[in-house]
């Protein structure tokens, strides 16, 4: 009987063997992507064990001795609880300081224990039977290993306690370390408990070659790599004993910083608007008209599409709309009507002023109007009309765009919230209007929509001086219009302006109108 519980001892203890050491093989494997302390804690927890198990084996078969006693001891008794136990804490700890712990522990075990059991003298004789520990050891190694199963047990206590608290709030990862650590943390008790009060070599053999068996279970199936992880990371990470939590799953990289965008100013950006709608108004106008078999445009179609040469050649004509006109001013003729632009769209004035868009400030009825703002016409100069002496005939007799000196500007475009548009054309409307009524300084002050950018504003603004803006900014209707305006406004570019030349001419109209 005792021959043949020999051998199911051996046959056990070598499948055991097998079994830890496929599992270090993978474990090993899985270090060479992944070097994270819990890998490498049961890497040493599954060697030892495959160490254990074969001189079991082999001891069951041909005989204990005491280098044979002494390796199973050491590696089964000492080292493969131990770092079963300090894998799991590398496993669920998030603290460094935590994770270093445990390493300080089980080096110093693992180095203070080896040389005790090593040098220790071993007492008895040995036969085919499982040696019992307490009858060969001396007192220190003895309580060496009572103490570290004790250790080793309340480690285990802890972890388990730690993976359930975590898992019920946590996330993924905390439920596959649950499931690990809920494998692992039992089978390692266990394992303790029998080593320490001496249980039969059956029970012993069959709880080394779980633990491996569950270590296995652990790292192939809840600890799995996640399909998503990336090699090339894995590989480019040093180890440092790392909890799986900062090693396998990668945290969301922060964006790299946004180059801050060149500084441009609001007009800019709608110049810019205009010339990639004509830009592309005209490559699709390229596109349809017909072409020769040389891939060129037909020179009678491309004909048709110009305008009869005026003095520098053949022009484009021009489109219902080309864009603001960033040309020159146009004079009116001697009865004060507009004449048509050479850039940009026509400047006929509508039949009647529209009241969709916000004002664009005061209108008089004819150029030569005695009303025209003495003060303002002696800022801008002679050229300004009516003020500098006789109206229109006058400046022409006299003409000079230069301006005063001192005269300051800002341009200010405004984005608008969704929606806003109505709301802020009221607001600016308002603001006008109280403007005109209560600032002689404030020589020009308009606020512009954008046909092709409807949530943009433009407010234009000249001033007889700083000394003016600043009068005008400490204004009750300009502290109204920069509050109520805030909920309006996504962004605001402002530019400050300096007047070099200027030909102004009143808007034309059949009454006073803000």
């Amino acid at each position: 009987m005792g021959s043949t519980m020999g051998v199911l001892v051996a046959f056990l203890a070598l499948a055991g063997a097998l079994t830890a050491g496929m599992t270090t093989a993978v474990l090993i494997g899985r270090l060479r992507e992944e070097p994270t302390g819990w890998l490498i804690a049961w890497s040493v927890a599954t060697g030892a064990l495959t160490l254990s198990l074969a001189t079991i084996g082999l001891g069951q078969l041909a005989g204990f001795g005491a280098a044979i006693f002494r390796i199973s001891q050491i590696t089964g008794s000492l080292l493969a609880p131990l770092w079963l136990a300090i894998g799991l804490l590398q496993l669920l700890a998030d603290k460094g300081s935590s994770r270093f712990g445990g390493w300080l522990i089980g080096s110093a075990l693992t180095v203070v224990g080896a040389v005790i059991m090593l040098l220790d003298p071993v007492a008895g004789t040995f036969s085919k039977d499982f040696p019992d520990a307490a009858a060969h050891w001396d007192i220190w190694p003895e309580y060496l290993l009572h103490g570290v199963h004790g250790l080793v047990i309340v480690m285990l206590l802890i972890s388990l306690a730690v993976a359930l608290l975590s898992w019920r709030d946590g996330d993924d990862y905390d439920i596959d370390n649950m499931q690990a650590t809920v494998v692992l943390a039992p089978a390692g008790m266990l394992l303790s408990g029998a080593l320490a009060l001496g249980l039969p070599s059956i029970l012993v053999v069959i709880l080394m070659a779980a633990s491996a068996g569950g270590v296995w279970y652990a790292v192939s199936r809840p600890l799995a790599p996640y399909e998503e992880d990336d090699e090339e990371d894995h590989e480019s990470e040093e180890w440092s004993g790392r909890s799986r939590r900062s090693a396998d799953r990668h945290e969301p990289q922060a964006a790299p910083p946004i180059p801050p965008a060149p500084h441009r100013s609001g007009l800019g950006d709608l110049v810019a608007e205009y010339q990639a709608k004509e830009e592309a108004e005209l490559d699709f106008a390229n596109r349809m008209q017909p072409m020769d078999d040389f891939g060129r445009p037909r020179p009678d179609e491309f004909a048709n599409r110009m305008q009869p040469a005026d003095d520098f050649g053949l022009r484009p004509r021009p489109d219902e709309f080309a864009g603001p006109e960033t040309g020159q001013l146009i004079m009116p003729d001697a009865y004060a009507q507009p004449r048509q632009a050479d850039f940009g769209a026509p400047v006929t004035p509508p039949a009647e002023a529209p009241h969709d868009m916000p004002a664009t400030g005061v209108m008089f009825p004819v150029v030569d109007n005695p009303a025209f703002p003495p003060a303002a016409a002696a800022a801008f100069g002679s050229a300004f009309g009516a003020a500098a002496g006789g109206g229109v005939s006058a400046s022409r007799a006299d003409s000079s765009v230069k301006p005063a000196a001192g005269i300051y500007g800002i341009l200010t475009v405004f984005t608008l919230m969704d929606g806003s548009g109505e709301a802020f054309d009221k607001l600016a409307e308002e603001t006008v209007e109280a403007v005109l009524r209560n600032e002689p300084d404030t020589l020009v002050f308009i606020c512009h929509a954008v046909k092709s950018a409807p949530l943009q504003r433009i407010v234009y603004e000249l001033y007889r001086d700083e000394v003016g803006f600043s009068e005008h900014q400490r204004q009750p209707h300009m502290e109204r219009f920069a509050t109520e305006r805030q909920s309006l406004v996504l962004a605001t570019n402002v530019i400050e302006l300096t007047l070099n030349a200027a030909k102004v001419v009143p808007l034309p109209g059949s009454a006073y109108r803000v």
